[in-house]
């Protein structure tokens, strides 16, 4: 087999939450452009129809599925429609998840373990509800897309930063327990210029941003989705239970205002 050839992912399924924008969007398009089919889920209905068509433009099978990750039905219901659709499940993508910076005074009780059902326990849920498909066959592959917020100190992320730390040794947990009929890694995501922050990014912020990051700019969703494509693919074949750091470089907040 040739080397380029290992990343190819012919006629494998995957599942990926979030996938109607940014991050999620990318992995999935890619995902397609390998040669897999996939479920695209999110909450947004517009958003998942466009990327299932972007799916679809590669020649791959797509199923749009409107899911709202904190509901635990809805994510059980995810492997159960993939299973009808395509009769398999090969790799799963726990990519839904999020928080705004707030202080500790301001993060409540109900806002704290809100922040944990989107970030952690939505992962935690939907890996159970496809673990028996993907042990089938030939196998599979997990990946979570934890954050630097996991491992970086800054002021304002204790929900989120903790919650993403979770995310991340969770990941190292199960992959020691799944391994090795299924691989499970996580991607350390540092500032990426998704929907979310470029609303943000005036020319002050972005040179500030950029001015504190070693590798001098901001990632793009294309950093993240070849990054995916390695450890979903054959590629990274005996890559399992590691948390990969995607940042540019940054071992300390680039985020320039307090």
């Amino acid at each position: 087999m040739a080397l380029l050839d290992r990343f190819r992912m012919t006629d494998q399924v995957a599942i990926v939450t979030g996938a109607g924008r940014g991050i999620g969007r990318g992995v999935a398009v890619a995902l397609a452009e390998m040669g897999a089919d996939v479920v695209c889920a999110a909450r947004t209905e517009k958003e998942i129809a466009a990327t299932a068509d972007a799916v679809r433009g590669f020649g791959r099978r797509a199923l749009p599925i409107s899911c709202d990750v904190t509901d635990i039905a809805q994510l059980e219901a995810l492997p159960r429609r993939a299973m009808e659709t395509f009769g398999r499940l090969d790799v799963l993508v726990n990519n839904a998840g999020g928080y705004p910076p707030m202080s500790i005074a301001d993060t409540d009780l109900a806002s704290w373990e809100w922040c944990m059902k989107f970030n952690v326990t939505s992962a935690f849920v939907l890996t159970r509800a496809c673990l028996p498909h993907l042990q089938a066959g030939d196998g599979g592959a997990i990946l979570n897309i934890s954050s630097a917020a996991g491992r970086i100190v800054q002021k304002n992320f204790v929900a989120y930063g903790t919650a993403k730390a979770a995310l991340s040794f969770m990941s190292r947990q199960m992959a020691a327990e799944l391994a090795p009929r299924v691989r499970v890694n996580a991607l350390a995501v540092g500032a990426v210029e998704t929907s979310a922050l470029k609303p943000f990014l005036n020319d002050e912020l972005r040179g500030a941003m950029e001015a504190l990051t070693p590798m001098g700019r901001i990632g793009t969703v294309e950093d993240i989705a070849t990054a995916a494509m390695w450890l979903l693919s054959p590629a990274g074949g005996w890559v399992t239970g590691k948390v990969v750091e995607v940042d540019g470089g940054t071992e300390k907040t680039n985020w320039p205002f307090d």
